[in-house]
């Protein structure tokens, strides 16, 4: 062996043990749904198993308020979040008003679904057989980025069964984003995510959850925490990629003028996964919609400011006929 091949050889076992030591820092591999109930389904939560032609769906879901509301609330999250991001609102709302919030398949505790399949048509057949499940004819219906593109498409597909939308930062135009979370980015690489299936640095998560809020210092050491951990909910990565490339971008935007039922629309205005630009064009698009914008806040703004941003839905809600 010459001196080179000495030199390239100890290069090598360095470049190897630090790929070690970093496997070894970021390593994070799934955790069981029972190893987190604990923590993250406390009472109310409740499971259901909803009857596909694959098989039972898990959904996680919690269903707050008096039943005798002849209305209820349906609210969906957004890519990568769950039920806990409406915790503030549900708390405005559950003295007066039933309000369901639950975890689509993929995400939260929920986990994966059952076929594989995460299609936009998909996710509207998993809501209707959820509200056909509580016996639920009809609803307002409100949903974050993704939880809001299946909101207004549930309204669109299933008219009958949608009163009134509240459409936060929602989802469902070919928009272009000027800045997009570094795990989402991540999920995008065919090449990482295997890597990502027992990997995921702690910072990757906490930098994804900056992004969307229009003022990082309100992320918190314990709303990482619940990230991440969800995140690591067995299956929900895997899910998350093909979540990714089941996407079609715009499919039923052309249809927007069709929805005629009462509408308000929530923005960020420091939302920059999908710039406030897109609210103007929901607004255009259904007739009589209403439009209330945060300045201040980002792409989860009933999140990052519940309080605030629930005002305009209990009035929204006060106007609808009983």
């Amino acid at each position: 062996m010459n001196i080179l091949q000495g030199v390239l050889l100890r290069a090598l076992g360095l470049l190897l043990l630090a790929l070690c030591m970093l496997a070894a820092a970021f390593y994070a591999p799934e955790r069981s749904l029972q190893s987190l109930i604990a923590n993250w389904a406390p009472a109310p939560s409740d499971f259901i198993e909803l009857q596909r032609p694959a098989g039972p769906q898990l959904i996680h879901l919690r269903d707050q308020g008096p039943r005798e509301d002849p209305m209820p609330i349906v609210l969906i999250h957004g890519t990568s979040a769950s039920l806990h991001a409406w915790e503030g609102w549900v708390a405005g709302l559950a003295a007066t008003r039933r309000v369901i919030s639950f975890d689509l398949p993929g995400f939260g505790l929920t986990g994966p679904s059952i076929d594989g399949d995460y299609s936009d048509e998909a996710y509207v057949r998993t809501i209707v057989a959820l509200l056909d499940h509580l016996q639920l004819d009809k609803v307002v219906m409100g949903g974050n980025s993704l939880g809001g593109q299946l909101a207004w498409e549930t309204a669109l597909l299933h008219p009958q069964r949608v009163a009134a939308l509240v459409l936060v930062d929602a989802g469902g135009l070919a928009f272009r984003s000027e800045s997009v979370p570094a795990g989402f980015r991540v999920a995008r690489l065919p090449g990482v995510r295997h890597l990502a299936r027992n990997l995921l640095p702690r910072r990757l998560v906490e930098s994804s959850v900056r992004n969307v809020y229009g003022d990082p210092s309100l992320v918190t050491p314990a709303l990482v925490d619940r990230y991440f951990e969800l995140t690591l909910r067995e299956g929900n990565r895997e899910a998350l990629a093909r979540r990714i490339d089941q996407l079609k971008p715009g499919f039923y935007a052309d249809r927007l003028r069709e929805l005629t039922q009462p509408t308000l629309i929530l923005w960020g205005g420091k939302d920059r996964l999908i710039p406030p630009d897109n609210a103007a064009v929901f607004q255009r698009s259904i007739a009589g919609s209403q439009l209330v914008m945060f300045p201040a806040l980002g792409h989860v703004p009933h999140e990052e400011a519940p309080a605030a941003t629930l005002k305009p839905v209990q009035e929204f809600l006060n106007r609808l006929p009983h």
